[in-house]
């Protein structure tokens, strides 16, 4: 059969990574966590002392840096388990940072075009249907309200046993969609034949069941 390629995009805590990794399951496709690559470079940042502003200093760590996504989520960063540790709040506000340097965008995209040749993949992020992989057969603009967003945060936080404050997340999320939404290379944006699903009022299973709709329409 036909394997197609998946591109997800919206705005941080809009839910696509949950939404890509259970579609990819559905499909027997390869999930690619773009923004786990993003998170990887601001905690390599971080742990090394290096300011997230400071982007030569950043740029300087991509020479040794060596990212792996394994099936079922796990990320390893230069054979390090940082599936968790990339999550916490302050990598996620770094890696909205980190992301507007051209030299740090250039070194993921290219890793990210290799893993989804010969199609099979999806992959979620900002700028995955107008940047990474334009010719994809069905792009996804996934959407929900700051306040929905914060509150799915808040509670996966809690899960995982991260402290967190749910007005401050909010104030977060709204401060992360500026900087994506203006930062000079590849901002985030809705590719132009990308559908738009608002996921605010929907369960998870009801935003699979569509996207899934969609796929077997191109298939």
């Amino acid at each position: 059969m036909k394997k197609i390629s998946i591109a997800i995009d919206g705005p941080a805590a809009a839910g696509k990574s949950t939404i890509a990794r259970k579609v990819a399951a559905n499909l027997d496709y390869t999930y690619i966590d773009t923004g786990a690559m993003y998170r990887c470079v601001a905690y390599r940042a971080l742990c090394a002392g290096v300011d997230f502003t400071d982007k030569e200093g950043v740029c300087q760590l991509l020479k040794d840096m060596k990212i792996r996504l394994l099936p079922g989520g796990t990320v390893l960063l230069n054979g390090e388990d940082v599936t968790s540790s990339i999550r916490a709040n302050e990598v996620s506000m770094g890696a909205s940072i980190v992301s507007q340097y051209p030299k740090v965008r250039s070194y993921l995209v290219t890793q990210q075009r290799d893993m989804a040749k010969g199609g099979g993949v999806i992959l979620d992020g900002r700028d995955i249907g107008t940047v990474v992989l334009p010719d994809a057969e069905l792009k996804i603009y996934q959407v929900a309200s700051i306040d929905c967003r914060a509150e799915r945060r808040y509670k996966e936080n809690i899960e995982k046993g991260i402290p967190s404050d749910l007005d401050e997340l909010k104030k977060e999320i709204a401060q992360r969609d500026d900087q994506d939404m203006h930062r000079e290379v590849s901002p985030l944006t809705k590719a132009e034949d990308a559908i738009e699903i608002d996921t605010s009022d929907m369960t998870i299973d009801e935003v699979v069941a569509n996207i899934m709709e969609l796929v077997s329409e191109r298939l």
